[in-house]
């Protein structure tokens, strides 16, 4: 990307370099994240109250573990290809065009790429301080610190 893009605040989505580390996990739940590639459009931007990540995932991935927030909330918009949304309470295919919300505390979600092609969303995230992501189907458990890095921590609290 250039320095005239960047000065102008405006560049192309696609060509913002994906994220270097793919994923924050620890092991083993990082490898899980495999064909997942996310571009922090929001970073580039210096935005500071919320994220906003153009999220490609390959057939057979997934955009995370299965999560909900205390605190913050969650948007996606699907922008290419289909995605399966898995909730508490069931799934939902999600096609280019639709977009889904989960409000802090709401039901654990995550999304999987069940079908033979890419698909591509963008998804905002606010970033509330203090807050802590659970995971329902893991042993895992994360905390946002001070400093905006999440600490993972399986569910006893003892380190990875």
């Amino acid at each position: 990307m250039s320095d005239q893009q960047s000065r102008a605040n405006a560049v192309r989505a696609a060509d913002v370099p994906p994220r270097t580390r793919p994923s924050n996990y620890p092991e083993p739940f990082a490898s899980r994240m495999a064909g997942r590639t996310k571009r922090q459009l929001g970073d580039l931007f210096g935005l500071t109250n919320f994220g906003v990540n153009l999220t490609t995932i390959a057939p057979g991935a997934v955009s995370a573990l299965h999560h909900r927030h205390t605190t913050q909330d969650e948007f996606v918009f699907v922008l290419a290809g289909e995605l399966v949304l898995v909730t508490d309470t069931g799934e939902t295919v999600l096609a280019a065009g639709m977009c889904a919300g989960f409000p802090k505390g709401g039901t654990a979600h995550h999304l999987i790429n069940r079908s033979a092609a890419e698909a591509t969303y963008l998804e905002v995230g606010d970033r509330s301080p203090a807050d802590v992501a659970t995971y329902p189907d893991d042993d895992i458990a994360a905390r946002l610190g001070p400093d905006g890095r999440w600490v993972f921590t399986r569910k006893d609290g003892t380190p990875y």
